[in-house]
């Protein structure tokens, strides 16, 4: 099976494949559990390998990091293959959760990308225990219509203060706001927005102006949530989320044609990172200050 994976690092939304207990087990039972995020994989990804192969899969999705670990570090888990990001792999490497993966069963392992593996190996030296599925980035998904009628013309929407701006929130709270359940990405990205080290290991940094800005967001804050957005935002549901990039295109893609719904996309320029070359929606918005990358 050629693993494909998700939310690449705080910032860069990063993933990594974990062998659980595969090897020989799925050959021997012809049968592979996956736990992997909702809307990860193409709705015909799992006939198509079990057509090729011939082995069964059961395939389960979590929508939070915290809910993986947690069943990680309860032992048992039973699955075969998951998809962590990586800034929760040095946890779970040092809990010994993992077994080490097989290259010699990996033929395609040549065709990763080596700056990406090096990214990988920061938290799992040698790459011995993961690989590289997807990576991605963290923005604000918008309906423009929807945001420009509560703000006006002059919505900053080219800026962080659309979203993290208490002032703005509580306007656009009329039509919906959602965040990522992600705490190392709301963080990560408010820190970042308040001129601080995103990757700071400070806990002044978090318990102190980061912590106060997101207690004053929070009443216009509809839900916390890592997938709920995808189809709120297509449906109209909500106006604004901080999410991932490919979640947001997903928001998209549903309404695509819709006469009345238009979505954009802000992603900071230096968090854009990788995806520069491939972004080419017209409703990119570049912002208007750089920031600090999150470190990988």
């Amino acid at each position: 099976m050629t693993a494909l994976n998700k939310k690449w690092l705080s910032g860069l939304v990063a993933g990594a494949l974990m062998a659980v207990s595969v090897g020989t087990l799925a050959a021997e039972q012809k049968t592979l559990h996956i736990y992997n995020w909702s809307d990860y994989i193409a709705p015909d990804t799992v006939a198509n390998f079990e057509k090729e192969t011939g082995i069964k899969v059961v395939y389960d999705v979590f929508d939070s990091n915290e809910v993986l670990e947690g069943k990680l570090m309860a032992g048992s888990t039973g699955f075969d293959l998951v998809v962590p990001s990586a800034s929760f792999l040095e946890r779970q490497l040092t809990a010994g959760v993992f077994q080490p993966l097989d290259k010699s069963k990996l033929p395609e392992w040549k065709n990763l990308d080596p700056e990406l593996l090096k990214l990988v190996a920061k938290h799992d030296p040698d790459n011995k225990f993961a690989m590289p599925y997807m990576w991605a980035t963290t923005g604000i998904g918008y309906n423009v219509d929807k945001v420009k009628a509560v703000l006006g013309e002059n919505a900053p929407v080219d800026s962080w203060d659309l979203i993290l701006k208490p002032e703005n929130l509580e306007k656009l709270k009329s039509c919906g706001v959602s965040f990522l359940d992600a705490p190392e990405e709301v963080f990560a990205t408010v820190l970042n927005y308040l001129g601080k080290d995103p990757n700071s290991t400070k806990a002044d940094d978090y318990t102190g102006p980061a912590t106060d800005l997101l207690l004053k967001l929070r009443p216009n804050i509809r839900y916390f949530h890592s997938s709920q957005y995808i189809n709120d935002l297509a449906n109209g549901d909500i106006c604004v989320a901080i999410g991932w990039a490919g979640d947001v295109w997903q928001a998209s893609n549903r309404r695509e044609g819709s006469e009345e719904w238009r979505e954009c996309l802000f992603l900071d320029s230096e968090r854009r990172g990788r995806w520069r070359s491939l972004m080419s929606s017209p409703c990119l918005r570049m912002p208007k200050t750089k920031t600090k990358p999150i470190s990988s």
